[in-house]
């Protein structure tokens, strides 16, 4: 890999008559150009304008440089380098007129104003025919981007056809992000003339117009490539590297030259593809810049190795010294500088030769043959004879009858017996077993006694897991139950006479209008988390949300956050009434500017009169935009608050959530043991959990049913009928101390209403 710069090179047109607007250093080490811009006295007496302008360059040419100069220089290292297997780029740029073409392709007066292009060309097989020792193809494609479109100059359809009618060339991207032309002919060339022919077939079929800075202007851009590939006499390896030389139309001013109709429209795609590429180098020479926009235009896209990836590039700038050009002069070699900030990284395209490689492997597989054969005494072919293929279907046989666990196969180093015996073997694997077949399946066998031990311990965890939810729901129960004889002792005991049946219904309404809000509660505080807790689960935490020591505190935050969503609802309906109203006033005082100005002209009004209504709809504006203000700020304020009471109640709804699987865990962990020794009990018939879940729901629905009656109870003054407990069927564990506690729930809640029933006539 070679890291370097993109070298810049500064090139003079010549002018008709000596100009001392510039000075050119033309040193062989490093070259500058010198511009002088006179400040203009029509600018003022202070005018801080920079007179001088310096820039360096690689090298400076001179108005009296020569040609075959400027390839010595500059396109014969690039040129070695593309010998050697790197890839190489030399483009000029300038504005229209400057040089540029007649620099990369030359000019057809005299035999030795031939540019880059060819002489590149004549030196190339100028090296290939002195030396002998490597192979050299060459392949020459010509394309040319015009009103940002690509069209083939070396299409043999181009003189017959107009543009419009022609393939265009477009761009493909493999997925390692190297660019393809579709479309684009890349022809071979043996010699020299036959690339001079293709050369001279493309400048022939280019966009040419007259313009006002330039007699024969190309209006189009043009990259003549040649692709190179070497590789030595006997070797498999093949270098492959391609030189760009790049003609790029000149940019002009509009506003300046003054072009109109299509050479406008030209001009405007010059300028703009232009700007990319300047986009394009701005963006390379910044270190942070992670985007390069490449794919803004079709030349930076073509040109995406040349400018900051795989190849050795330089620059060419042509400037024109006459003082109406200098400012496009200026322009050009600013640009010189920033390009020369880029960092190429040129790797050597070397490969190694398919067709060559297929050939070598060939040999060398022959001659370990044969070297095989005089090692062993016997000669070898690829494929088994008959006889050895039956010799090692017995042995197969005997292999896998022989009920000894470390018997063993031999077949000696040979691989195709080898291969043959494990495709054999295959083969009465994927058979399907006979009645009398002694091959044993150990292997499958055990995948599936796997599997079912895998499948058993599954269920064995699942069942643990319902066990210590039953039984969690068991000392619920019974805690409910101890609460309920505590609520009977109360009730037994004489009643303050005080006390009216209206308290009663008021305590019996709270209690089933606080487990409803439990219920809503729930879904509120726990979020998303809810549904992640199984049926019991759900059960448990209703109960434990109740008891919840933040449980009234979130309440009061929920009320008040409601309390302030309807004052924040009801501010945001004022600001917005203060916005129509200030709308309608300004609309108000625009019609009575226009009546004003109307009566201005007619002469009904003089201009120093005071419009009376114009200051009372000015005065009535700024009052709203007060009280808009202060309706603004008080909204910003409980938006405030309301955003902090949301982070509140988040905070206790997942603090409620942490306490109850801490809970939970801690009960599970406790329970363990008593779930184990009621396991052999629990695993007969329905499942426990399923008991307990039916249970639960016979409860509630004998809770809801009993609510109704003690509603009408109330209604009609009427006593509530004794209930039989021992008539009514109920579905039990399974286990007698449970049942037992289920069974003294049920009785005394049955005592308990019978008892206030009785204390209400």
């Amino acid at each position: 890999m070679v890291k370097q710069t993109i070298e810049i090179f500064a090139r003079v047109k010549p002018t008709k008559k000596p100009t001392s607007e510039y000075f050119a250093d033309c040193d062989e080490q490093g070259g500058s150009l010198l511009f002088l811009v006179p400040r203009d006295a029509a600018d003022g007496f202070i005018n801080n304008k920079r007179e001088n302008y310096k820039f360096r360059f690689q090298k400076v040419f001179d108005q009296t440089a020569s040609q075959e100069e400027v390839f010595e220089n500059i396109a014969k290292p690039v040129a070695d380098n593309v010998l050697a297997g790197y890839n190489g780029t030399i483009f000029a740029y300038g504005q229209t007129g400057s040089g540029k073409t007649f620099t990369i392709t030359g000019g057809a007066e005299h035999y030795n104003d031939r540019g880059i292009i060819p002489r590149t060309l004549s030196y190339l097989y100028r090296y290939f025919s002195m030396n002998n020792t490597m192979i050299y193809t060459t392949h020459i494609s010509y394309l040319e981007i015009y009103n940002e479109s690509g069209y083939d100059l070396l299409n043999p359809q181009h003189e017959a056809s107009r543009l419009e009618d022609l393939p265009r060339v477009t761009i493909m991207e493999d997925p390692d992000q190297n660019i393809h032309l579709k479309n684009l002919s890349l022809l071979q060339s043996a010699n020299e003339e036959e690339a001079l022919n293709l050369l001279f077939l493309g400048d022939t079929n280019r966009m040419i117009a007259e313009t006002p800075m330039n007699q024969a202007s190309t209006r189009s851009h043009c990259i003549f490539t040649i692709h190179l590939c070497s590789k030595e006499l006997g070797s498999a390896r093949v270098r492959c590297s391609k030189l760009h030389l790049v003609d790029l139309a000149g940019s002009e001013r509009v506003g300046k030259t003054g072009v109109g109709g299509q050479i406008l429209t030209e001009a405007k795609y010059i300028n703009l593809s232009l700007h990319y590429l300047e986009q394009v180098i701005i963006a390379l020479s910044e270190k942070d810049r992670s985007h390069i926009p490449y794919r803004n235009s079709m030349m930076t896209s073509v040109l995406r190795d040349s400018l900051g990836g795989n190849c050795m590039t330089t620059m060419i700038a042509t400037v024109s010294v006459e003082k109406k050009n200098i400012g496009e002069s200026l322009s050009t070699c600013r640009f010189a500088q920033r390009v020369a900030l880029i960092k190429n990284e040129a790797l050597l395209n070397e490969e190694l030769d398919p067709a060559l490689l297929i050939v070598h492997l060939k040999k060398e597989n022959q001659s370990l043959k044969e070297q095989l054969a005089l090692m062993t005494g016997e000669q070898r072919s690829d494929k088994l004879t008959q006889e050895e293929i039956q010799q090692l279907e017995g042995l197969v046989n005997v292999y896998l009858e022989d009920p000894d666990c470390e018997v063993t196969l031999d077949l000696g180093p040979d691989m195709r017996k080898i291969q043959f015996c494990f495709s054999l073997l295959k083969a009465r694997v994927r058979e399907k077993p006979c009645a009398g077949s002694s091959i044993p399946l150990t292997g499958m066998l055990d995948g599936k006694d796997r599997r079912s031990h895998e499948d058993v311990q599954k269920l064995e965890e699942m069942l643990a897991h319902r066990d210590n939810e039953i039984s969690i729901l068991v000392n619920m129960l019974k805690r409910e139950k101890k609460k309920l004889q505590d609520v009977t002792s109360q009730m037994t005991k004489p009643q303050n006479k005080n006390e009216s049946p209206t308290t009663l219904e008021a305590a019996e309404s709270a209690k089933y209008d606080s487990s409803n809000g439990d219920i809503h509660a729930q879904h509120l505080m726990t979020g998303k988390r809810v549904p992640e807790l199984s049926a019991g689960q759900q059960e448990v935490f209703e109960v434990f949300l109740r008891d919840h020591k933040e449980h009234l505190s979130i309440e009061d935050k929920r009320a008040v956050l409601q309390q302030r969503f309807v004052e924040a609802k009801a501010l945001g309906e004022q600001v917005n009434q203060i916005r129509t109203r200030v709308n309608y006033l300004k609309g108000e005082l625009k019609n009575r500017r226009k009546q004003m100005a109307v009566q201005g002209l007619t002469g009904n009004q003089t201009e120093s009169e005071l419009d009376p209504f114009e200051e009372k709809i000015l005065t009535q504006i700024e009052e709203e935009k007060k009280n808009y203000k202060i309706t603004s700020g008080c909204l910003k304020d409980l938006k405030t608050e309301i955003e902090h009471l949301q982070l509140l109640l988040e905070k206790s709804k997942v603090k409620i959530q942490s306490d109850f699987e801490n809970w939970w865990t801690q009960e599970g962990a406790r329970l363990q043991g008593h779930s184990g020794e009621n396991t052999g009990n629990n695993r007969r018939g329905i499942s426990p959990l399923s008991h307990m879940l039916t249970r639960k729901n016979n409860l509630k629905d004998d809770e809801s049913d009993l609510h109704e009656g003690r509603q009408g109870e109330i209604r009609d003054k009427r006593s509530l009928p004794s209930c039989d407990f021992s008539s009514t069927p109920f579905l039990l564990t399974g286990d007698k101390k449970t049942d037992a506690d289920i069974e003294a729930f049920i009785r005394a809640r049955h005592n308990l209403l019978n008892s206030t029933g009785e204390t209400k006539h």
